[in-house]
């Protein structure tokens, strides 16, 4: 952008154009030769240059936790923040975290031995804990575990805020308070207030766009070649998924800034491939085992596309709107009045305001057509909300407004048709489900008041004034979206509990009844969240993942396992033969912890044979893996006196009853499964459960279960070590295959032999003479990640050499 109509330096003993105090900031955008440094007169104080983004997180904080506060909600409230995946699988997997830096977790960084029986960890922290802040957990206590979630959540709010703000005045002049309000306003997005705050991981994306955007300023000016790649590294390990949506955001920022100042240049392009290249090289450790976790995940729900209608997309860029399904682009009335206003301004040169107006309206549509969704995310429908990239829009609008306030404030024409603009958003709005009174009342005020702000003389108290008009309208909409949001997403989306003293004093029983890996404790059920283990303590099946095995999906369910969430988010398992099979001697039952010594060691061999192939039955299933018969069918619908009785109705909803014993089933559908359930035992002879739907029906016998499990004894394992990524034990001699009780995933490798499956278990075949057993879990892709980082790293530091001596040779 041509910089000389803003170098000019206001005469001695003039007051700055917008006011004592508010005066613009002079450090400009760099010159547009490659290599030059930026011009920074130096007119501006340095607390100024440090105030304007602590003005911007200070302004998004307040907005948040003000929201929070009207709303009622955690921590300011009653109201629970527990929904959705915030409870499910954010919350959990950071109690885990917790748990790993305080050295208390059952596994490591690559395995993790507490969900799932045993599953890849190194996925999971890549896709919701690699965020720098996520380690700030392990300062909070253990049972504040959701303080310590929001509190990282506020601040990566703040943090973005004051990203967008760095990046504003580095893009070009402008006034520092405006930098910091339009800051301010990008960080509370209608994105960021609806969706990034019960998604946290998320949020890296948020900052990471302006940082990104940042690294394409240095790339335009060919400078920071290796400061370049490694903020592009930690941006994509941060959160590659919306890292991923917010360097196709900079990127196309970056295209108009190199049409605006005629330096488009293909060796500039090559430079910002190459850039981003080696800095998602160098995050490649963590993203192709993340790749590859996707890979051997059970498959979710495919969805098509469906672009939302015109009016609600335009509702949505107003405050105090909610919906799951469309565009969350709210962005304050202050930064949709100076968009509009570009377009009538004069005083910008036409192809500066029709390429960033232009940019806007392609973000949108893009969002809108079929092709580019999916280019935006990655090429797949999420199954969730299909507007993740909303983000970006909300930070190019922002981009564009501190664009036209560069060339100063828009006169009374260009705030007339801007007003126009926004009028005529919200007019198309109105025949939308989503439009709320406040909405209106908010975008009407706001309008006034920044016009209000930008019509005022811009000396002494004056500018003042348009400052804190200005900053209360982004602060008054954003407070009142967030309260908003936060009463809909209750009571639109699922719930949980939140932690309290009956979490504690679940925990704590869990805890001291803990005897791994002699044997395992399961979380049990009611469950609090899909990620119980996680959360409460033990080694359980339950466990809910974007990167949740198929092998371990299809296991449990052939066991009669139930799930939700289409299969990803599997739940515990109340079943004895299932207990004994995985070593389960304690779970948490009607309020307590109930213990057993019906149940198998971690390690067991088994005789000479194949292995299980199952069928549709999963008493059948769990006699195949057993190895014994200890179901029996019902007579005449009921079940012998003495035996208990088992429901196998995975597609009903509804109450199954025998006599007094009543159970809940909640199954059916794409999305829901219901588990193998117990009806208690037969007291009464004839008796038949009453049940909501067809089912089979099983009856346990606890004498043969006992049977079966003391023969698996009497072949025994001398010893079972557990690591954190791998398991070893000592065998007794003679043929038969060993089985651990953790799923065959991906990624297991045991010395001398090839790791098999058993019933989808893990298993290597014996030999008479062989006595060890010894596995270690590797991710699938762990060593291609580091090779592929060892050798962008590499690449960088010969890029960083090269650049050095070229800048010598020049001189």
């Amino acid at each position: 952008m041509p910089n000389a109509q803003h170098s000019q330096r206001t005469a001695p003993g003039r007051p700055a154009p917008d006011g004592p105090g508010l005066a613009p900031d002079a450090s400009g955008p760099a010159p547009d030769r490659p290599g030059a440094a930026p011009d920074v007169p130096g007119r501006v104080p340095d607390a100024v240059r440090l105030l304007a983004p602590v003005l911007a997180a200070l302004l998004s904080v307040a907005a948040v936790c003000g929201g929070d506060a009207v709303a009622r909600v955690f921590p300011f409230g009653p109201r629970h923040r527990a929904v959705n995946d915030l409870a499910n699988q954010f919350v959990p997997f950071h109690a885990h975290l917790w748990d790993l830096l305080h050295g208390r977790a059952d596994g490591g960084p690559l395995l993790d031995w507490q969900a799932g029986w045993g599953t890849s960890f190194l996925p999971d922290y890549g896709t919701y804990l690699s965020s720098p802040l996520a380690p700030l957990v392990a300062l909070f206590p253990r049972g504040d575990i959701e303080y310590a979630v929001y509190a990282i959540t506020v601040l990566k709010t703040a943090l973005a805020a004051a990203a967008m703000t760095f990046l504003l005045r580095r893009l070009g002049p402008g006034a520092w308070w405006w930098a910091s309000v339009l800051g301010a306003s990008y960080a509370l997005c209608g994105w960021s207030l609806a969706e990034g705050t019960y998604n946290p991981m998320w949020l890296d994306g948020l900052i990471a766009f302006p940082l990104l955007c940042l690294v394409g300023e240095w790339v335009r000016e060919g400078r920071r070649p290796l400061l370049g790649p490694l903020l592009v590294a930690v941006c994509w390990t941060a959160n590659f998924y919306t890292g991923y949506m917010a360097t196709l955001g900079a990127a196309l920022v970056l295209l108009v800034r190199l049409a605006l100042t005629d330096s488009f240049r293909v060796r500039t392009v090559l430079r910002a491939a190459v850039t981003t290249g080696l800095g998602v090289g160098l995050a490649a450790p963590v993203l192709i085992p993340v790749f590859l976790g996707s890979r051997h995940a059970y498959p979710g729900l495919v969805r098509e596309f469906d672009p939302a209608p015109a009016t609600d997309v335009l509702a949505r860029l107003l405050p105090v709107t909610y919906s799951f399904s469309t565009p969350a682009a709210f962005v304050s009335t202050a930064v949709l009045l100076l968009v509009g206003a570009l377009l009538f301004r004069r005083d910008v040169p036409g192809r500066e305001r029709w390429l960033w107006a232009g940019l806007c309206v392609a973000v949108t549509a893009s969002m809108q057509w079929g092709p580019t969704h999916l280019v935006w995310h990655a090429f797949a429908t999420p199954n969730g909300s299909p507007y993740r990239q909303t983000f970006v829009l909300s930070g190019v609008l922002v981009v564009a407004a501190w664009t036209g306030l560069g060339h100063g404030r828009p006169d009374r024409r260009a705030l007339l048709g801007g007003a126009a603009v926004v009028t005529a958003l919200a007019a198309g709005a109105l025949a939308s489900p989503f439009v709320t009174s406040w909405a209106l009342l908010l975008t009407g005020v706001g309008l006034a008041a920044v016009v209000g702000a930008l019509l005022l003389p811009v000396r002494g108290r004056y500018g003042v004034l348009a400052a804190l008009l200005v900053a209360g309208t982004v602060l008054g909409q954003a407070a009142a979206t967030t309260a908003y949001a936060d009463r809909e997403r209750l009571a639109r989306l699922d719930d949980y509990p939140p932690w309290g003293a009956e979490q504690d004093r679940r925990a704590a029983a869990l805890a001291a009844a803990d005897g791994w890996p002699a044997y395992r404790t399961d979380a049990g059920l009611p469950r609090v969240a899909g990620n119980d283990p996680l959360l409460l303590g033990g080694q359980g099946a339950a466990y809910y993942s974007s990167h949740t095995p198929a092998v371990l999906t299809e296991t449990l369910s052939a066991l009669g396992g139930g799930w939700t969430s289409r299969g990803r988010n599997l739940l515990s398992l109340d079943n004895p033969v299932t207990d004994a099979l995985f070593g389960v001697g304690a779970r948490w039952r009607d309020g307590a912890v109930a213990r057993t010594d019906l149940y198998l060691p971690l390690v067991t061999v088994r005789p000479p044979g194949p292995a299980p192939v199952y069928g549709p039955s999963p008493f059948r299933n769990q006699e195949l893996l057993l190895g014994a018969r200890v179901y029996g069918p019902p007579r005449a619908g009921a079940c012998p006196v003495g035996t208990e009785v088992f429901l196998w109705a995975p597609e009903a909803t509804g109450t199954a009853r025998l006599g007094d014993h009543e159970t809940r089933l909640l199954g059916g559908g794409p999305k829901r499964r219901a588990a193998l359930t117990s009806l208690g035992v037969q007291r009464v002879p004839g008796l038949k459960p009453v049940l909501p739907g067809p089912g089979e029906l099983g009856c346990l016998d606890h004498d043969r279960l006992r049977a079966a499990v003391t023969t698996l004894r009497a072949r025994p394992v001398t010893s079972i070590s557990i690591t954190s990524d791998g398991i070893r034990a000592t065998l007794p001699p003679g043929e038969g295959t060993a089985v651990v009780a953790t799923p065959r995933i991906a990624g297991w490798h045991c010395e001398d032999t090839t790791a098999g499956s058993y019933g989808g278990l893990l298993a290597i075949p014996l030999t008479e003479t062989e006595t060890e057993l010894t596995c270690t879990f590797r991710p699938p892709g762990l060593r291609a990640g580091l090779g592929t980082g060892a050798l962008s790293a590499l690449l960088l530091v010969g890029v960083a050499v090269a650049g050095r001596r070229s800048g010598r040779a020049s001189r």
